[in-house]
């Protein structure tokens, strides 16, 4: 009898019932909400005269429709009527229901996904949904993290369960040593650009492989985030001693012997000798560049070396039609090379690289230089944790003395749901995951890339290859 992998034994531990040979229902150990996928739910909830079941297992927060203007926490307002609507809702709903809300001015506010893990709310061997795609991210822990929809968040609030299709297995192994200036949002994009956008569709993608172990926590919270763009249903890696040191600094209600018999389950959690993937990549550290995007999706990437493609070369006419869609959209050349394209604005956050480590990088890039003429920039930590950390070692001051502006928390310029958005016709170094048309405002160019990538951007005026940084200036 074969092993089973790792995702088959986080489903299968938290499987309540079988519904039939594709559909189970799942437990879920922690639920999180957001102001944009929860109002309907809980309206769903009243008229039906329901409460929710167990609101110690939900944690709700107030993060793509919130300004990130730099005023004191305190003082932070959603000024969009609609907006600040859906914010006093989830409040007040929170309230009625007893769950733990980060609100508009609470100074731990900030992206989902991010406070999650540094709170430590998300252990290995956790199902952890949320109404939001890159809900993924937990897989870097060794929990297994979904999106759901609206009509499945009010399932999930009712009974603390999901009507869940199980997935397949894929497993991505990387190994090798990513080269100098080469981070985990390269790989991801390279990972995506290699096995395409719907490479991944309907597979729990597990990897693994020396390059994978040599990823800090945060990195791998970057790969997990962004796998969901090759139409990933869960990413995974198996707990190791990274993860039970990211874990137990924080995770404070684990100590003595829940400690210890945490560990021991963590221990289990990895893919036993033999089991069966349904589909596998395997891919060389050595091989990977920094990567940015020159179209409109994810997978639509080339290294900073190379060119836009030319829609000729494509044999098939519907692929050749949605190349030249792309090119036309984001106003570059078929042929032309990425590096030296000048860029209008740079965002440096989201819930791929808001974190304390990204920041690092860039102000480490952005000591003793200053942003290009022209140039807007923007850093938006992910949370308010994050925020004040940075402040403390000093990166704050580090980044304002360059010229970049440092925000409070939120989704910020990821998406076209608050005031940081792209006016028609600027072009974009973006941190965040999707660069589909008008994600980041109407008629808006966005170009993914590292955070190295994108402070280097930024401080010259245009796309650079960050290893070449010293012949830049």
């Amino acid at each position: 009898m074969p092993g089973m992998t790792l995702y088959d034994k986080l489903v299968a531990s938290h499987e309540v019932a079988r519904i039939d040979d594709e559909h189970i229902l799942l437990y879920v150990d922690l639920h999180i909400m957001n102001e944009y996928t929860s109002p309907q739910a809980f309206s769903g909830l009243a008229a039906r005269g329901r409460a929710v079941l167990r609101p110690g297992q939900q944690m709700a927060v107030v993060d793509h429709i919130i300004p990130t203007h730099p005023v004191p926490s305190a003082l932070r307002v959603i000024a969009d009527e609609a907006s600040s609507r859906q914010a006093l809702n989830l409040k007040r709903n929170c309230d009625a229901q007893r769950i733990a809300l980060f609100d508009t001015t609470d100074p731990l506010q900030g992206i989902e996904h991010v406070i999650a893990p540094e709170h430590g709310m998300i252990l290995p061997g956790m199902v952890v949904l949320c109404g939001d795609s890159h809900t993924t991210t937990y897989g870097a822990l060794g929990a297994l993290g979904f999106g759901i929809g609206t009509s499945e968040v009010e399932h999930i609030l009712a009974t603390q369960t999901l009507v869940y299709r199980v997935a397949r297995n894929m497993r991505i192994r990387v190994d090798g040593t990513l080269g100098a200036g080469v981070s985990a949002k390269d790989l991801v994009i390279y990972v995506v650009h290699r096995i395409g956008a719907q490479g991944a569709r309907g597979h729990a993608v597990e990897y693994c492989g020396t390059a994978i172990d040599a990823l800090s926590a945060e990195a791998r919270m970057t790969l997990c985030n962004m796998t969901v763009e090759a139409g990933a249903r869960a990413a995974l890696i198996a707990p190791d001693a990274t993860t039970d040191a990211y874990v137990t600094a924080r995770a404070a209600q684990l100590h003595g012997d829940s400690l210890a018999q945490a560990r021991d389950y963590w221990a289990t959690l990895r893919t036993d000798d033999g089991a069966r993937f349904d589909a596998e990549h395997v891919f060389d550290a050595a091989d990977i560049a920094p990567f940015v995007t020159w179209g409109t999706s994810p997978d639509q990437a080339v290294p900073v070396t190379g060119h836009v493609p030319d829609p000729l070369a494509e044999p098939d006419q519907l692929a050749r039609l949605a190349l030249q869609k792309a090119i036309d959209y984001i106003g570059l050349a078929a042929g032309a090379p990425i590096a030296g394209v000048p860029v209008d604005r740079v965002f440096i956050g989201s819930c791929t690289n808001g974190r304390i480590e990204d920041l690092r990088v860039v102000a480490d890039l952005a000591r003793g230089r200053k942003v290009a003429a022209g140039v807007r920039a923007m850093v938006v930590p992910g949370s308010g944790a994050v925020r004040a950390q940075a402040e403390a070692e000093g990166l704050a001051a580090l980044l304002i003395e360059a010229g970049f502006e440092w925000r409070q928390p939120g989704c910020s310029m990821c998406l076209a749901m608050n005031d940081d958005v792209l006016r028609p016709g600027e072009r974009c170094a973006s941190t965040t995951n999707r660069n589909f048309e008008g994600r980041q405002g109407r008629a808006g160019r966005t170009h993914l890339m590292s955070p190295a990538m994108a402070a280097a951007a930024a401080l010259s005026g245009r796309i650079v290859d960050v290893r070449d940084w010293s012949h830049t200036q």
